[in-house]
């Protein structure tokens, strides 16, 4: 599956200097890497299963057509708002991790996961809701986790993932996209399409202090290879728009950042409700028929809306139903 194959120490440095969309010689590379011109074509095709086409010209070099836009950790600093600085105790963007959800868990033992900012320009084993395998192909697209510290347990943060939601549509909003809309409970989506989603994990105890965990990935520039691994309609920003500016990937989880870690700072206090006529708002299917999908049955209705628990309301034939668990489709078996 591609963008599950780790780099070594040498295709790293390779794609570090090729990311640039220049061309560049065999021997340069291969200075660079520490191998012979041959061993630099051998290294550079295996990267093809990580979805990044390196193309070769004879008397020119080697060349990835457009470049990386790879994570710049100044860029992204600049980018943030004062109060949202103020708010990340730590940024770490990492080359290849399996996880960035998995890097903020590490660091909660020893005291470190309360603002901690964990982004990687590949996952090697991402992940979404249900277990499932997150397409994280290297330097393409967004894989972000940030940790915090909550006092009250798991029953204040009902809702949470709905609100991160409205805070990833608002932050796209300000970078030129307004057509996002959200399915409940965690997906970001484009004419029905998946743009991006939200996994939160928990540790701690339930009922009192606990660490957060936000992951949110999002399709910048999705690799096409890359995105047959994904298992439903699919949208990266890339194809929303002509402006490379809005495509610079620093820039978008900044702006992520900056909407995202004023909501959590305050989300004890506030909880779901300022965020719930929001969320309505910017649903996907309200007031469409639609499926919840459970792992045991699935159930039809007309989507009203959501709760200030999160809880998404249907209206069944015997009346309105809330439920805190499953997936909306748009038909049965989706």
């Amino acid at each position: 599956m591609i963008g599950c194959v780790r780099m070594n120490e040498k295709q790293l440095l390779l794609v570090r200097c090729l990311a640039d969309g220049e061309y560049h010689s065999g021997e340069l590379l291969g200075q660079i890497a520490g191998v012979s011109r041959a061993a630099v074509w051998k290294q550079l095709q295996s990267l093809q299963l990580l979805g990044i086409e390196v193309v070769s010209q004879k008397g020119r070099g080697y060349v990835i057509k457009g470049g990386l836009a790879l994570l710049s950790s100044a860029a992204l600093q600049s980018a943030l708002d004062e109060s949202a600085q103020q708010m990340v105790s730590k940024l770490t963007i990492l080359q290849q991790t399996d996880s960035t959800n998995q890097a903020v868990l590490n660091a909660v033992p020893q005291g470190a996961g309360h603002g901690l900012v964990v982004l990687a320009e590949q996952q090697t084993a991402g992940r979404g809701r249900r277990g499932r395998v997150w397409a994280s192909p290297y330097g393409a697209n967004i894989y972000l986790s940030v940790g915090w510290r909550f006092s009250l347990g798991a029953a204040a943060l009902e809702g949470l993932s709905l609100a991160v939601g409205v805070a990833v549509a608002h932050a796209l909003k300000v970078l030129g996209y307004p057509q996002s809309q959200l399915k409940w409970p965690n997906d970001v989506l484009v004419d029905g399409k998946k743009l991006g989603g939200i996994l939160l994990e928990m540790t701690g105890d339930a009922s009192g202090e606990c660490y957060v965990v936000v992951g949110i990935g999002l399709n910048v520039r999705m690799p096409v290879l890359a995105g047959e691994d994904i298992g439903q309609p699919w949208v990266d920003l890339a194809s929303l728009s002509c402006s490379e500016g809005g495509r610079d990937r620093s820039l978008i989880a900044a702006e992520i950042l900056n909407q995202l870690l004023p909501l959590l700072a305050g989300y004890e206090r506030m909880g779901f409700s300022p965020y719930r006529y929001q969320w309505e708002q910017l649903s996907a299917h309200q007031g469409q028929e639609v499926v919840l999908v459970t792992p045991s049955e699935q159930i039809k209705g007309v989507q009203l809306g959501v709760t200030d628990a999160g809880g998404v309301r249907l209206q069944l034939a015997v009346g309105e139903r809330v439920f805190l668990g499953g997936e909306i489709s748009l038909k049965a078996g989706s």
